[in-house]
């Protein structure tokens, strides 16, 4: 049996542990010195997780949306900032394997995925727009066979260490700043001119700097949907739960940490109730809540997929926005209550009960795609759409 075989025989579950146990050990160092987490997305590679979305026949596995931001999740409780370069390479993955299927060029780099192992970045942020996704002032230039781009992006995460970028523009230099494509080049098509430095509060090793892209490669590596089908039937929703997963995984961490600490004082006082416990029962409920609020996006999602009509409905753009705004919000009265429970311990870095990272890392969550902006969408949504009230809806 090869390795690969051997990896591939566990659960995803089991491989994503093993994982986020080697994440695990350097998170503080990622985080203290802003650098990527190599170890950690090497344990990923050696566990054969990168392509796990794609389809068998390209090599992958097949794995559930489900099953991917269970991943997600395990990750988050061991270094947020692995877990989120996971998250985003396979919100790119979920848009090649069902968006770019019939394309030869695309399925030939669906398997080189699988093969290699390899780790994909994405550039839609742009001066001018922000994180705007669905807007683009850039434009491609297709040349007969030649499509060439230059775009000053803002964040592209992991940009420099990525093998290949997912990159929004417009179709060309007519179209209107909505009438976008999606091209995926790879790491020697381009260059990248640094213009920010990725210096922040936390998700310090994602190394999100700021970029000018200049990238020239064939015109087939466009994906041959519509950004815009792209983005509303897939990009947008998977970033939200997956996203979601790992926020949990984050605020989860915490709250073990803190039910830890509870113990540790039950057993200092035996019969006697420890200050933080009821508490610790608030942030559990919160957990639970957040748990909730993801599986039931998860289910909605995997119940919608492949259903154009569903995955168009104002109401399932509602659900999806409000697991991101909800849980966001939500991860962070959490580890709020997880560090009035620990205390001291957990102000202080390097105690078995430190929460500063978790609590930094989880103060991203509400500007990844900004919840106001969300609201804002979700509001004139709500004005011109019925809310849907039924549970099973």
């Amino acid at each position: 049996m090869n390795v690969a075989s051997s990896v591939a025989a566990l659960s995803l579950a089991e491989r994503a542990r093993r994982a986020a146990k080697v994440a695990g050990e350097f998170a503080d160092r990622v985080d203290a010195e802003g650098r990527f987490p190599t170890e950690g997305m090497d344990a990923l590679k050696a566990e054969r997780l990168m392509g796990v979305m794609i389809k068998q026949e390209l090599g992958g596995e097949a794995a559930r949306i489900t099953e991917v931001a269970d991943i997600c999740g395990i990750l988050g409780q061991a270094c947020a900032s692995t877990a989120m370069v996971f998250a985003m390479h396979q919100i790119q993955i979920a848009s090649l394997a069902d968006y770019a299927i019939g394309s030869a060029w695309h399925e030939a780099f669906l398997t080189r995925i699988c093969d290699e192992q390899l780790l994909i970045a994405s550039a839609t942020s742009e001066a001018g727009i922000g994180g705007n996704l669905r807007n683009s002032i850039c434009a491609m230039d297709v040349d007969g066979d030649t499509a060439r781009l230059e775009k000053n992006a803002t964040v592209i995460s992991y940009g420099t260490i990525a093998d290949a970028i997912v990159i929004t523009s417009r179709r060309n230099a007519e179209a209107p700043h909505s009438d976008q494509v999606a091209t995926l080049f790879l790491k020697e098509q381009y260059t990248l001119e640094q213009t920010s430095v990725w210096d922040t509060l936390g998700m310090r090793g994602t190394c999100s700097d700021g970029h000018v892209f200049r990238g020239e490669a064939p015109a087939e590596q466009i994906l041959p949907r519509p950004f815009a089908e792209i983005a509303a039937h897939s990009m947008l929703a998977v970033s939200h739960l997956l996203w979601g997963a790992l926020w949990y995984g984050i605020a989860a961490d915490a709250v073990a940490r803190s039910q830890a600490f509870v113990k540790a004082a039950a057993r200092k006082s035996p019969g006697q109730t420890p200050p933080g416990a009821l508490r610790l029962a608030e942030a559990s409920n919160l957990l639970q809540q957040v748990k909730s609020n993801v599986v039931a996006g998860l289910k909605q999602f995997e119940a919608a997929k492949g259903d154009a009509d569903a995955l168009n409905a104002m109401s399932f753009s509602v659900a999806m926005n409000n697991i991101k705004v909800g849980t966001s919000q939500v991860i962070l009265t959490i580890i709020n209550h997880c560090m009035l429970i620990c205390g001291i311990a957990a102000y202080k870095n390097a105690t078995p009960f430190s929460l500063g990272r978790h609590l930094r890392d989880a103060h991203s969550a509400q500007l990844m795609i900004s919840n106001d902006r969300i609201l804002g969408n979700t509001s004139t949504m709500l004005i011109i759409n019925k809310q849907d009230t039924s549970l099973l809806g």
